[in-house]
């Protein structure tokens, strides 16, 4: 299998790139927006959500973003720093922005979510305030696509990007693709494609590598044609989520494998991506194999869609190891 090449020798196990936000949680589950009694209000995004996984897990996490100069971005900035994060690259924005904020209901599937994100802090982010030296400081940088939906953040990240390859810090680009934040699929398509190409792992679900593939190739369903066809550049390897049906890993050397899932009782179907993300980075920096690093992905996936949070229901390793070890995959 691929051997990921990480340099050891870093203050930070992983910087994580993107937008953090508030999240509110409907009260009671099962229940309609228009009849929940109240929210419970936790830090959400998925950058953010990333950042706390491996945090949970052990590891040392940065985080490069932006909030907005309110109430809710000093509550994400307070939870943040409270678990350990290093904030050096966490930019605040005066300039009249939001940060942004989720109302969900919490029902296992066909799951009403309002998010309200006009004038969004997070993509207010410039290139300016991204630190080559703190990028230069951690073994990898994980960039969620949503930076890349507008200017001035869309440069940011990219700068991130080149930075982290002249550094030789591994770069992982989760697709998180959020149609509301892009003007068209042709858009997003042409700028994933340019990160894809600065970027060692990409991970994503069979409708984001879609969204990807607008431009070069649509209509494709072919999952090893579309690992093929990102496996160029500086992509070492490809992993494609599939739901129910577990995910596909494929890496530049030719090899091959698939991971499957394992089944719990969904309270939410969100935050189980960021979960994935989180478990596959932190064992991968602690020297694991590409396999076993997947595998806790998986795992750490299902513990959060069984939770009734995103960031509070990520696991830590206690609860990752005894999960894996009292449970059936399929």
């Amino acid at each position: 299998m691929t051997k990921i090449a990480i340099e050891h020798d870093r203050q930070l196990d992983a910087i994580v790139l993107g937008r953090a936000g508030v999240d509110l949680y409907a009260r009671e589950l099962n229940t309609d927006i228009q009849d929940i009694s109240g929210f419970n209000k936790f830090v959400g995004g998925s950058a953010a959500n990333i950042a706390v996984a491996v945090n949970k897990l052990g590891g040392k996490v940065g985080f490069i973003g932006c909030v907005a100069k309110d109430s809710f971005g000093d509550y994400v900035k307070h939870y943040m720093s409270g678990l350990g994060i290093n904030l050096n690259g966490m930019m605040t924005d005066d300039s009249g922005s939001r940060t942004s904020v989720a109302f969900t209901e919490m029902k296992p599937s066909d799951c009403d979510v309002l998010i309200y994100r006009n004038n969004a802090s997070d993509l207010t982010l410039k290139p300016e305030q991204i630190d080559a030296d703190y990028i230069a400081s951690s073994k990898v940088l994980i960039v969620t696509g949503t930076a890349l939906a507008q200017s001035p953040s869309r440069e940011a990240t990219l700068l991130a990007m080149q930075y982290a390859r002249s550094s030789g810090t591994l770069v992982v680009l989760d697709v998180d693709y959020r149609p509301y934040s892009w003007r068209t699929d042709v858009d997003a398509s042409i700028y994933f494609g340019i990160a894809s190409q600065l970027s060692d792992i990409v991970i994503g679900n069979r409708e984001e590598f879609d969204m990807m593939e607008t431009v070069v190739a649509p209509g494709n369903k072919d999952d090893d044609a579309t690992a093929q066809r990102f496996l160029t550049g500086s992509t070492q390897v490809v992993i494609i989520k599939a739901g129910e049906l577990g995910s596909k890993v494929y890496g530049r050397d030719g090899s091959y494998f698939e991971q499957g899932i394992f089944p719990v009782e969904v309270t939410k179907p969100f935050g189980s991506g960021d979960s994935f993300a989180g478990g596959v980075i932190w064992t991968l920096v602690n020297g694991g194999e590409l396999e076993q690093a997947v595998k806790h992905g998986s795992a750490a996936a299902a513990i959060n869609v069984s939770g009734t949070s995103c960031t509070e229901a990520m696991p830590n390793r206690e609860a990752l190891f005894n999960f894996i070890e009292t449970r059936e995959q399929r």
